[in-house]
């Protein structure tokens, strides 16, 4: 798979919430709040009913990751708690993705995304797999265009941004993919886009 683990990998047309729409979650594990070790547990175990091997599935958070590269649990939430879950039936077949930032903390998202996984799991068992089948049509992801963030595009990687520094950004690589000075009109408009989903999110 193309797409990373960490930073976060958000898919392409997946609206971002604003910061101050998010809740907090009212996930639970054992009576304690979850953590993020046991959202990813939820999201393997859903999968894995779904038939999708570990090895065949990415969580990409903004949480820097284990050797295994699942996230780590000891870090602190980043200031960008949203979640995106991305998982194939085996080598060959499409990859489609799922997700989430409405809540604060990475773990609520991930348990959020292991409830929907839960709750598209009982359409099968209840007869209707074909309509289980056309939903998850829907989560169809493109790697390629999925792994182009405005990070990526911006070039921050996983640093600290302001709006000052998104606009020098832009403006230097401006004069490189403007189509007037060699560039073209797609990388002009990656370049736009990735601009105005840095400014939303901030």
């Amino acid at each position: 798979m193309s797409v990373r683990a960490y930073p976060l990998c958000w898919p392409d047309g997946w609206k971002r919430m604003e910061t101050w729409r998010r809740t907090n979650g009212r996930f639970s594990s054992n009576n304690r709040m979850v953590t993020v070790a046991d959202g990813c547990g939820r999201i393997m175990v859903e999968l894995s009913k779904l038939g999708v091997k570990r090895d065949d599935m990415i969580i990409s958070t903004n949480v820097e990751t284990r050797l295994d590269g699942l996230p780590r649990s000891d870090r602190a939430n980043p200031a960008d708690p949203g979640v995106a879950v991305y998982w194939r039936k085996g080598q060959n077949a499409p990859m489609k993705c799922m997700a989430t930032d409405r809540y604060r903390a990475v773990a609520d998202n991930l348990c959020a995304i292991a409830a929907t996984l839960e709750a598209m799991r009982a359409i099968e068992r209840h007869g209707g797999a074909e309509i289980l089948e056309r939903a998850f049509t829907g989560f169809a992801a493109l790697p390629e265009r999925a792994g182009s963030s405005w990070r990526d595009v911006l070039m921050f990687g996983s640093r600290p941004v302001t709006r000052e520094s998104i606009d020098n950004a832009y403006r230097e690589l401006a004069k490189k993919r403007h189509p007037d000075v060699g560039g073209s009109t797609e990388a002009m408009a990656e370049l736009n886009m990735a601009r105005d989903a840095a400014m939303a999110e901030l």
